[in-house]
């Protein structure tokens, strides 16, 4: 059945333990499973990825099936989920197996899904869509955080913090984090003590190098990964990077296919894009197209996946990916 996510506690009951939560805003699904399904769920949790599952899926369905890894009440969290799994998800919720509760995790799922399919219509599952937050929702977030922490800042500088979060509540709440600390030490904050938070050097480089990697520009790519000595701990942060302007590109690509006017869609798109991004985002538009797009979110969620496994290659890794988008014309 279909719940909405703020409906969802008064949903949970002995016969709903199996939720499908789809769609693009991984911080509000994060926020939901932490603050909504993991305490009333069972507290042995065990993650998974699609593909680990897949690689391996007679020991998983073994395992769950005959409970010899899953003895008393346990958790299972599938991250990445697609149709692939439908049969097997079927299945185990067939049999009923006692003690076990499963989260899936998925980006958008179209409405032919059948993953979609059987927890939208099934009354023992819960499916949750997800939708991305506005500037509104971004906006609320931020106005109760601050008044929770008692920071007294100006609706100029609250809109700045929405801009610089590029759409995505995981980033202003790292955005809101670091200024909950400078706060600590400062009484009265500006829009310029703002603008330096929400915009580190660092940060700077790593959205010039994304923004010339999908723009194709090799040799400025290049130059700055020539320039710049990057650590480990940084490639999650570059792929995060990715992941948001690929998915804004999407966006943009979808409405540029629609109006066949890349200027006005770019001029009236929200939330509103920084002029000094503007040439290289049309330039951007113009190189990959909408397929395109959407093989790189795939290409680089898998990465990150891979990043998190081989710490110890991930800036060899990181760095084959961006050469080798940034030489690729996609036709």
């Amino acid at each position: 059945m279909i719940v909405k996510h703020f409906e969802l506690s008064k949903n949970i009951t002995e016969k709903n333990k199996f939720f499908l939560l789809y769609g693009n805003n991984s911080g509000l699904i994060n926020e939901i499973i932490n603050s909504n399904l993991k305490p009333f769920l069972y507290k042995k949790i065990f993650n998974y990825d699609e593909n680990e599952i897949i690689n391996n899926l007679s020991d998983f369905k073994e395992e769950i099936l005959n409970k010899s890894f899953f003895e008393n009440e346990k958790l299972v969290i599938i991250s990445r989920c697609t149709d692939k799994l439908y049969k097997v998800i079927e299945e185990i919720i067939e049999k009923k197996v006692e003690d076990l509760a499963i989260i899936l995790i998925s980006g958008n799922l179209e409405k032919k899904s059948k993953l979609r399919n059987f927890f939208e219509k099934n009354k023992n599952t819960i499916c949750i869509p997800f939708y991305e937050d506005n500037e509104r929702s971004l906006f609320s977030i931020t106005q109760n955080f601050l008044k929770e922490k008692k920071i007294l800042i100006s609706k100029e500088s609250i809109n700045l913090i929405i801009q610089r979060c590029g759409g995505d509540r995981i980033n202003l709440y790292n955005e809101l984090q670091k200024i909950e600390s400078f706060s600590k030490n400062k009484k009265k904050i500006d829009i310029e003590d703002i603008a330096k938070l929400t915009n580190l050097s660092e940060n700077l480089n790593f959205n010039e190098l994304v923004d010339n990697v999908l723009a194709k520009n090799l040799r400025k790519t290049l130059y700055i990964l020539n320039e710049n000595n990057f650590a480990s701990e940084d490639t999650i942060l570059i792929l995060r990077i990715f992941l948001i302007k690929l998915k804004r590109l999407l966006k943009i690509k979808s409405q540029v296919e629609m109006e066949n006017n890349v200027e006005n869609v770019i001029k009236n798109f929200k939330p509103p894009i920084f002029w000094k991004e503007k040439e290289i985002l049309k330039k951007q538009v113009g190189i990959l197209s909408y397929q395109n797009i959407k093989d790189l979110i795939v290409k680089t969620n898998n990465l990150e996946l891979i990043v998190k496994k081989n710490p110890a290659i991930s800036i060899n890794l990181i760095t084959n990916f961006i050469i080798e988008q940034g030489a690729v014309v996609n036709n």
